[in-house]
C-alpha cells in the first residue's frame, strides 16, 4: 500500500532525488521548500509521514520537528548535515522517529522511510488481508485483482479507486475522497477523471457496464461498491427482486 509523504527539503536537486526514489516506491510524494509551508501543508493535507530537511528557510527543521511532535504521532525523518552526537541526540530529543545525514544513500532513505511507515502501521510487514465482495477479489499485497477466480488487468489509478471502495463496500465516496484516498498528493487528478477511470474500470469488471453490478453511481454524491449481499445477487435476481439466499 502507497503511502503519503510529505518532504521539506530547499535543496530542489535533493528534494527531486528524494521524491523520485520514494515515488518508485509507490508512495505519493509532496515537496515544499521552507519550514513554513511544511507546517501549513502537514496541517492541510494530513500525510503519513514527514522527511524533514534540518536546514530551511523561514522555520528551520528542529523548530518544524518540535511543533509537529506537539500536535501528533505522525513520523518524522530527518536529514542533517550536522554530524556530531549532540545534534543528532538534539533531533531525537524533540522528537524525531529516525535522522540521516548528509550525504546520504537514497535507498537506505527509502528503506529508513519503509520501517518507519511499517512501525507507524502504515505499511504492514506481512501480507494484507483480501478484500472480497461476491465474486470480485481485491488484493492490495499482490496489486491483483480477480472476478471468479480470473485475473483482471488494471491501471494504477483504476487499482487505487477500487482498492477505496472495497476497503468499505455501501459507503458512497464523494468523487474529492477518492481523489484524496486513492492519489494522495497527484494534483494532476481531477473530479472529472475520477469518473473516466471509473468507466474505464466498469469496462473490465462488470459483465454489463451499463447496468453495473459492482460500482455503483450514487447519484449527487459520487461512487460506492455493491455490499456483500448485492454483490451475490446475479442480475436475474436483482431484476426480478429476488434473493437466492432466502
Amino acid at each position: 500500500m502507497s503511502a503519503r509523504i510529505l518532504v521539506a527539503e530547499d535543496d530542489p536537486k535533493q528534494a527531486n532525488l528524494v521524491r523520485v526514489y520514494l515515488e518508485r516506491e509507490g508512495h505519493s510524494v509532496l515537496v515544499v521548500g521552507d519550514g513554513r509551508a511544511a507546517l501549513e501543508q502537514v496541517r492541510a493535507r494530513r500525510p503519513d509521514l514527514v522527511v524533514l530537511d534540518v536546514m530551511m528557510p523561514v522555520v528551520d527543521g528542529l523548530d518544524v520537528c518540535r511543533i509537529l511532535r506537539a500536535e501528533s504521532n505522525l513520523p518524522i525523518l530527518l536529514l542533517t548535515a550536522r554530524t556530531t552526537e549532540d545534534d543528532v541526540l538534539l533531533g531525537l530529543d524533540i522528537g524525531a522517529d529516525d535522522y540521516l545525514t548528509k550525504p546520504y544513500s537514497p535507498r537506505e532513505l527509502a528503506a529508513r522511510v519503509r520501517a518507519l511507515l511499517r512501525r507507524s502501521g502504515v505499511l504492514s510487514a506481512g501480507n494484507q488481508a483480501v478484500l472480497r465482495v461476491g465474486d470480485l477479489e481485491v488484493d492490495p499485497g499482490r496489486f491483483e485483482v480477480r472476478i471468479g477466480g480470473r485475473l483482471v488487468t488494471l491501471t494504477a489509478k483504476e487499482f487505487g479507486i477500487l482498492e477505496v471502495l472495497a476497503g468499505e463496500p455501501g459507503r458512497a465516496f464523494t468523487r474529492a475522497q477518492i481523489i484524496d484516498r486513492a492519489f494522495g498528493f497527484d494534483h494532476y487528478v481531477l473530479e472529472r477523471t475520477v469518473d473516466a477511470h471509473v468507466m474505464n474500470l466498469r469496462r473490465k469488471i462488470e459483465v454489463d457496464p451499463a447496468e453495473p453490478r459492482y460500482v455503483q453511481t450514487v447519484f449527487g454524491r459520487g461512487y460506492r461498491l455493491a455490499e456483500r449481499s448485492d454483490a451475490e445477487r446475479s442480475p436475474e435476481d436483482a431484476a426480478a427482486g429476488t434473493d437466492p439466499s432466502a
